[in-house]
């Protein structure tokens, strides 16, 4: 019987079915099959096992106002804010409605307005008076702490005060002073050279500041050009000189700087 139903069955299995079911196939294979088979897909359709060729298409530019909203709404989604979201989209993009207008920007570039505003500063320092003065014949005011040509001081009886300590010989970072001492009858201390040669002075001041005695100092003069190199070469007698000429100039620089720095420190010691 069943094999007299078989032939009538089987034009109605191969019009339900894509493919012919298989009748040698077993139930425990077909059952394997079926389980094996995603949900969706025919269990005996043919499986495709080589390589899927995908056709390219054409390559796309990236837009950058894409890129950034992307970046932006990524970074707020994030963080949970969006308003973190319009302000990168702001530093990004600025607002160009908040500056000046097109008309502003023609009538400045027509009708020159930059250089009529250049033009009237120029006329108003046309009518001040001049800040140039007639140097050397007039000369600006300097402070008491000008380092200018260096000088060696006396007492008032006329005794050179320098006591050959040395200290600033060896402070000199640029090495420009060179001293020799010997005892006297009496047992102070002199100097018998004192050389200082100005083509390495840098005026950086530290031998007038370690001077005991305030010998040795720098004068306001700045006027000490020459021809030659060897008359930079300042010895002993010379800086006695120096100091000889402008004496009361240097006491009162003296006196001003030191009566400042007092002052100075007794208000931030009173604040």
């Amino acid at each position: 019987m069943p094999r007299q139903v078989l032939p009538l069955l089987r034009p109605i299995l191969s019009s339900t079915l894509p493919t012919p079911l298989p009748i040698a196939r077993s139930l425990h294979s077909s059952s394997r099959i079926l389980l094996a088979t995603p949900a969706g897909r025919n269990p005996f359709a043919p499986r495709q096992t080589g390589p899927k060729h995908i056709t390219p298409g054409p390559i796309k530019t990236p837009n950058p106002r894409e890129t950034t909203t992307a970046d932006a709404s990524s970074e707020g989604s994030r963080h949970g804010n969006d308003q973190a979201v319009g302000a990168g989209a702001a530093d990004q993009w600025p607002d160009y409605s908040k500056g000046p207008s097109a008309l502003d920007k023609a009538s400045q570039l027509f009708f020159f307005t930059e250089i009529v505003r250049g033009m009237w500063i120029v006329l108003e320092q046309f009518f001040r008076p001049p800040y140039t003065i007639m140097y050397p014949f007039e000369k600006g005011p300097l402070s008491p702490r000008f380092r200018g040509e260096h000088a060696l001081r006396r007492y008032p009886n006329g005794e050179e005060r320098c006591i050959a300590c040395k200290l600033c010989e060896a402070i000199c970072p640029a090495q420009a002073i060179t001293i020799e001492s010997e005892a006297r009858e009496d047992g102070s201390r002199r100097t018998t050279r004192y050389d200082l040669d100005m083509t390495k002075c840098i005026y950086c001041g530290f031998c007038q500041e370690a001077c005991p005695v305030d010998a040795i100092v720098e004068t306001q003069n700045a006027e000490y050009s020459t021809e030659t190199r060897e008359e930079l070469l300042y010895n002993k007698e010379k800086l006695l000189s120096n100091g000889d000429k402008a004496e009361a100039e240097i006491a009162a620089n003296l006196q001003a700087d030191h009566v400042s720095f007092f002052s100075g420190n007794l208000l931030v010691i009173y604040r």
